[in-house]
């Protein structure tokens, strides 16, 4: 049984991950019209893929030739590959905050699911109603209408992209907590999943990714993206999820949303009518519930 102090730092490691992960799309959104977002989600996977491995590379060699590990870790690489090209694609039709709100907020339900498929296993009171406010929370913000004249593309086609941006984040989040389960590292299993999900990414790099390195500007921003809500928030995921179940973990992520929709508000210029501020306000509330309550017992993996 892990020990409370543990399971507290745990949940503060998801925290700083999801502080990183919120300023994605404020950060993206610097970038020219002419950069594709399947450019922007390539470069900054595969870029941070290729670190993760690199920094875990022995204990990631080690999950990968391991026959327990290895399918929930290729698995995994599914959702690595789906989730960056889905998420920057359904915020540049539905907008920076929508499109972060759906794709996480949507996560601890697809969570859910995969953790009810494959091991029937029940999900707490405090959890179900947990992640209820927050959902709540989350669909305020969604119908919430952001700024009028700078509205982006198709908010319908937005919101498709995110939610399948959802079940990706979901699935290599559960595989990876499968992995780990079996006795691997967080660093590890980080390591090899996103090692493994950048290899198909670099094809849709090379495709893609040439208005990347047209000015300072936007190799900055792309370093960015790929260093810090990516690696460095992936290093603090890993760590977060050897103490925690993989539905608790996506639903204390749900505060990356209300990070994404502030520096949405602030930054970029998009706006909420009260609505929106009423489901920011209950997202915040939700992940308060779920951090305060105390965890089911989940054996800790070394990190």
């Amino acid at each position: 049984m892990p020990h409370p102090r543990a399971t507290s730092i745990g949940a503060f490691a998801l925290i700083l991950s999801s502080v990183l992960w919120g300023t994605t799309g404020t950060a993206a959104s610097f970038l020219p019209a002419n950069v594709s977002p399947l450019a922007i989600g390539a470069s900054t996977m595969a870029a941070g893929g290729v670190l993760l491995f690199l920094v875990s590379a022995r204990a990631a060699l080690a999950a990968l030739r391991d026959p327990a590990a290895r399918g929930w870790l290729l698995l995994g690489a599914v959702g690595v590959f789906v989730y960056p090209l889905a998420f920057y694609s359904g915020m540049a039709e539905a907008g920076v905050a929508v499109g972060n709100v759906v794709a996480l907020g949507s996560g601890p339900v697809f969570a859910a699911v995969f953790e009810w498929l494959w091991e029937r296993r029940g999900l707490s009171t405090r959890w179900l109603v947990a992640t209820a406010i927050a959902v709540v929370g989350i669909a305020l913000l969604s119908v919430s209408r952001h700024g009028d004249d700078t509205a982006p593309g198709d908010p319908v086609l937005g919101v498709l992209l995110a939610l399948l941006a959802g079940v990706a984040y979901a699935l290599y989040i559960y595989a990876s907590s499968r992995a780990i389960a079996v006795g691997h590292s967080g660093r590890g299993v980080m390591g090899g999943m996103f090692g493994l999900g950048a290899i198909p990414l670099v094809p849709v790099l090379l495709v893609f990714g040439a208005p990347l390195l047209q000015s300072a500007q936007t190799v900055g921003i792309a370093a960015y993206l790929a260093v810090g809500p990516m690696f460095v928030a992936y290093l603090l995921f890993g760590y977060g999820l050897t103490h925690l179940r993989s539905s608790v973990a996506t639903s204390v992520t749900l505060i990356e949303p209300l990070v994404a929709t502030v520096l949405a508000v602030a930054i970029v210029g998009e706006r909420l009518q009260p609505a929106g501020w009423l489901g920011l306000a209950l997202i915040l509330t939700g992940v308060t519930v779920l951090i305060a309550a105390r965890q089911p017992p989940k054996a800790a993996a070394a990190f």
